[in-house]
């Protein structure tokens, strides 16, 4: 199979701050694989956590790295693929950009979108989660509003571990609970609180019946999840402490669920395996991304169904997305009826 790649830049309409800074633009890379006159579509969007980078820069160069490598292969030999990359070490988000493309190439090839292929069922897929970034209650507020306005939303993900420390993300919660009263909410401190810290949040949220906390202690500090656990009364879900299925039974004593994102588990393919392994030890399941395009979140959302809950949420924040694909009905993110990912390009963007 031969390989194409080509950078596009996506810029969110409202920048996004969490607790580790802001981002306003990304420049992600779309992976085409092409044989037997069918393309298949991939997307890899950079991210970073802690001192695991994975930029723009360091994508492109592992793609011209192993290019060559692949054209022995066929999209068909997604196994073979898959340890061909590992054995190279190649980023978790080219294999992820990779291993969609394949998949995406198969759908096509057969007809069918994956979803389909797959035997599941559109209708359990569950409403997304739209997120509500760091900042003044003011602004947090007026964010709330706008994403009320702009869709359904059935529930809120707010982002704390604001480094001014915990009364800063109190007086942000309560506005956005001021703002949206009716509508669930669960938080998500990206690892930006201390022990100390987190206790004290997550007795404060579970008054207010948030639904659980996601990531609450720094990545390389999971040890401390289980004084944690001891003390929260509210669900702990990881995220940047789980990028495969072979972090799961480490965690699984000390969480409740785990975030599933596409450029840390290195594709569709590892994301049904955390998928089965989180089951098989009682964890629930999320999946959620990066700055991804409607591209890779629609490859997320074939998988929608197995989920309890989504935060594809990324693509609705951009104003010059290059693709479309999934549908947003009733609050839900829902792949539709083409073949493969059922994902198409504009050139003049969303």
């Amino acid at each position: 199979m031969q390989v194409e790649v080509n950078l596009f830049t996506v810029n969110k309409r409202f920048p996004l701050t969490i607790s580790r800074g802001t981002t306003a633009q990304t420049t992600n890379v779309w992976v085409r694989i092409l044989q037997d006159g069918i393309e298949g579509w991939g997307e890899a969007s950079p991210f970073g956590v802690g001192n695991h980078s994975q930029s723009t820069d360091i994508i492109r160069g592992a793609l011209q790295q192993i290019a060559p490598s692949l054209q022995a292969f066929s999209p068909l030999q997604r196994q073979q693929v898959e340890q061909v990359l590992i054995k190279q070490q190649i980023p978790s988000s080219v294999r992820a950009a990779l291993d969609i493309a394949m998949h995406d190439w198969l759908g096509k090839r057969v007809g069918l979108p994956l979803w389909q292929i797959w035997g599941l069922d559109r209708h359990a897929i569950v409403p997304t989660s739209v997120t509500i970034g760091i900042g003044t209650p003011a602004a947090a507020k007026a964010r709330t509003q706008d994403w009320l306005q702009f869709m359904d939303v059935r529930l809120l993900k707010v982002k704390l571990g604001n480094p001014d420390g915990i009364a800063a993300d109190q007086k942000m919660l309560l506005a956005v609970r001021e703002a949206a009263p009716d509508t669930e909410l669960f938080v998500d401190a990206n690892g930006g609180w201390s022990l100390d810290d987190a206790i004290a949040m997550c007795n404060w949220l579970a008054e207010l019946g948030i639904k659980y906390v996601e990531q609450p202690l720094p990545r390389g500090q999971e040890k401390n999840l289980a004084k944690l656990r001891e003390h929260s009364p509210l669900p702990i879900f990881v995220d940047e402490s789980c990028f495969t299925s072979s972090d799961i039974p480490h965690l699984a004593n000390y969480a409740d669920g785990i975030n599933i994102k596409l450029m840390k588990s290195g594709g569709l393919t590892e994301a049904i395996r955390m998928v089965h392994t989180a089951r098989a030890y009682g964890l629930q399941v999320m999946f959620g991304c990066y700055s991804d395009s409607s591209l890779a979140n629609t490859a997320a959302a074939q998988l929608a169904p197995l989920a309890d809950y989504l935060d594809l949420d990324s693509h609705l924040n951009l104003i010059d997305d290059p693709f479309t694909g999934a549908l947003v009905q009733e609050g839900k993110v829902l792949p539709n009826d083409l073949p493969g990912l059922g994902v198409q390009y504009s050139a003049s963007g969303a």
